[in-house]
């Protein structure tokens, strides 16, 4: 599942892909902004990535179907 994270005032987005369900990503957000925390969540390589709360513009949470290779005929 592909993750982007805005952050305020920075133009470019934090993206990465992750194993975590939508649930779990959802959960950890609002537990996040709730607390005043840092929003930490593991990508699908091991990596952590760690976000305060206080600086998140969105979190963009993308489709889990695997992404599709090829061409078309045309």
């Amino acid at each position: 599942m592909e993750i982007r994270i805005g952050i305020q005032n920075v133009s470019r987005e934090i993206s990465f892909e992750t194993d975590m369900s939508k649930d779990d990503v959802v959960e950890k957000v609002r537990a996040a902004v709730n607390d005043n925390a840092n929003l930490e969540l593991t990508d699908n390589k091991g990596g952590t990535v760690l976000v305060p709360a206080g600086v998140l513009g969105y979190v963009e949470i993308g489709d889990a179907s695997a992404r599709r290779v090829g061409f078309v005929a045309g």
